[in-house]
């Protein structure tokens, strides 16, 4: 936990809508606590290559031209001016890397809370947490709320 210092709340960041639903649940907490976000993006080639049904974002299409490290900073961006457009404090961090669960535990340090969605695409049957959460809860250095979207 930080000491003399806003909540800090960290966020996985992708642009999916599992990390949407997890920085607008970030959001809503930090202004009850007059907190702060720290928002991570972690890309590498491979990861971005799936990311076809994450580049149509709120503020439009990203051309398809845009290198991977320029996708990641382009969604982060747009999340950024979504905490600034809601009153809420918020820096962020992209990097490359080849575990986002890592880059994510960096950025915890000094962190009084992680916040990250789940997409359920954990390995094992029963299981409904990704490789990633699953991660970050093992290792973090402060609590892990794993937001689920609304059963529809």
């Amino acid at each position: 936990m930080t000491s003399n210092s806003a909540f800090t709340i960290v966020v996985g960041f992708d642009g999916s809508e599992h990390s949407q639903t997890a920085l607008n649940w970030a959001m809503d907490e930090a202004r009850q606590r007059d907190g702060q976000l720290r928002l991570v993006t972690a890309w590498n080639k491979a990861r971005m290559a799936w990311f076809p049904a994450v580049l149509e974002t709120a503020a439009g299409e990203i051309a398809a031209e845009e290198s991977p490290e320029q996708i990641a900073g382009t969604l982060q961006a747009e999340a950024l001016k979504s905490a600034s457009d809601e009153g809420v404090t918020a820096t962020g961090q992209v990097v490359h890397s080849d575990s986002p669960a890592s880059a994510i535990l960096d950025a915890a340090r000094n962190a009084d809370l992680v916040v990250v969605g789940s997409r359920g695409h954990g390995g094992f049957p029963g299981l409904h947490l990704g490789s990633v959460t699953t991660q970050v809860i093992s290792h973090a250095p402060c609590p892990v709320l794993v937001v689920r979207p609304k059963a529809t």
